[in-house]
């Protein structure tokens, strides 16, 4: 395994830095190579004979993206939780972590199987769509379904490489298993002429070469087996897991409520104003994408600082970190100001659309200052499994935010429905702060 920084306490920001940009880089890129091979699974089926098959997709893919992203928390939670163990060079608990981990995946990918007809019927029925368009849904859902034990049990295993500082790895798992899914889709859906079902079905198979190439990488490190099974039952350590999952799940609900109800007022408002504001938030989930790399790096950190018990370098951490991410944010922000209306005519040839989102990138400007805060103090918690902390930032941020938002698509003011959503960002940052301040403080 990656052994821990050396002289933790006495590291200096420099050096922790260093380290932090070692870790998020690689899982900023990991994780953008997902939309990226999401784009060419589309191209592939936009260059068929007819349409169903990409619109299809693009409503099962909905459908996917509601179970698993609402199961993401294993990755966050994994990374904490192995993070502080590694931290405390306690081995036998890093490993056991991870078969907890995988073991609540295993679990909860079956239920999803188990479930699944009833799942993709429900779903599709709520759904708009012709006939024929869910017909080739259903066939792409098929297809890919098979995989749910493999996606959830490789979200423990990339939180638990995150963990233990291995983010290299997890590059390399994403680009192979993204790399074969692009193969698989060429041969099954070209020469095999499977379509949608063969589009579904090649993501499925790579997420199995992922798990098996996932699992070699855990073999290699030869994992303690005596005893782990009855020490990764203990209810105490179960319970802490769980309560953290929970937390976490209950955060990422709240995160729905606020954009969903975004997009709801938007409509409300208007066709143009809701089709320029799915634009610029598909700009903001782009950008969110690899922010969500620096999160899980700085949590990874800051659970093996606090496992060691390194609280001044903790400190020099979270500074490091705000400087890291104020750099990525004011280079994001000057390309939008320089090019965002050029990449917005390329999301959108309605030049009505165009126009009104170009009046409110400064809104989304000014929504990446709070994200960054955000993923900063989201990792910091995180690695300090302090996930009450990170529910009750965002339950108590809706608070300030389901007023303001209301009162905007009430009188049709799109200007009050970004306040809202800038409101909801800043009111998370002051309540982890907060928190933050007086976790750092209390351990001095």
């Amino acid at each position: 395994m990656t052994p821990p920084v050396p002289d933790l306490e006495h590291a200096d920001r420099r050096q922790l830095t260093r380290r932090f940009l070692a870790l998020a880089l690689p899982l900023a890129l990991s994780n953008l190579t997902v939309p990226l091979t999401g784009m060419v699974d589309m191209a592939m089926l936009g260059h068929l004979g007819r349409v169903e098959p990409l619109a299809g997709m693009g409503l099962a893919t909905a459908l996917f993206n509601v179970v698993y992203w609402s199961l993401v928390f294993l990755v966050f939670g994994t990374a904490a939780a192995a993070g502080d163990a590694f931290g405390r060079g306690d081995r036998d608990e890093v490993f056991v972590t991870l078969y907890r981990s995988a073991a609540v995946g295993l679990i909860l990918g079956v239920a999803i199987l188990l479930i699944a007809p009833a799942l993709r019927d429900t779903g599709l029925a709520v759904l708009a769509g012709t006939d024929a368009v869910k017909e080739s849904a259903r066939d792409y859902f098929n297809g890919r379904i098979v995989a749910a034990p493999a996606v959830l049990v490789n979200f423990a295993i990339v939180g638990w490489l995150s963990g233990v500082g291995r983010t290299r790895t997890v590059l390399g798992l994403d680009v192979a298993s993204n790399g074969a899914n692009v193969v698989l889709d060429y041969l099954f859906i070209f020469s095999m002429g499977w379509e949608g079902y063969g589009a579904g079905l090649a993501t499925a198979l790579s997420q199995y070469l992922m798990l098996a190439l996932g699992l070699a990488v855990v073999a290699r490190e030869r994992p303690p087996v005596a005893g782990m099974v009855a020490r990764s039952l203990e209810w105490e350590g179960l319970r802490r897991l769980l309560l953290l999952q929970r937390d976490l799940f209950l955060r990422l609900c709240g995160l729905v409520v606020a954009y969903s109800s975004f997009t709801h007022a938007s409509a409300a408002i208007g066709t143009t104003t809701l089709a320029a504001n799915t634009v610029l938030l598909k700009l903001l989930e782009t950008i969110a994408i690899a922010f969500d790399g620096f999160s899980i790096a700085m949590a990874s950190m800051t659970a093996q600082l606090a496992g060691a018990g390194a609280v001044a370098a903790t400190r020099r951490l979270l500074e490091g970190a705000f400087a890291v991410l104020f750099v990525f944010g004011l280079a994001v922000t000057a390309a939008l100001a320089a090019g965002g209306e050029r990449v917005l005519a390329l999301l959108t040839v309605h030049g009505d659309v165009v126009d009104a989102a170009a009046a409110y990138q400064p809104w989304l400007s000014a929504l990446l200052v709070g994200v960054v805060a955000t993923y900063v103090f989201d990792g910091l918690m995180l690695g300090l499994q302090r996930g009450n902390v990170l529910r009750n930032a965002v339950l108590g941020a809706l608070v300030v935010y389901v007023p303001l938002a209301w009162f905007g698509m009430e009188t049709a003011s799109n200007t009050l429905l970004w306040s809202a959503l800038v409101a909801f960002m800043t009111a998370r940052v002051a309540i982890m702060a907060v928190a933050a301040r007086s976790y750092l403080g209390a351990w001095s």
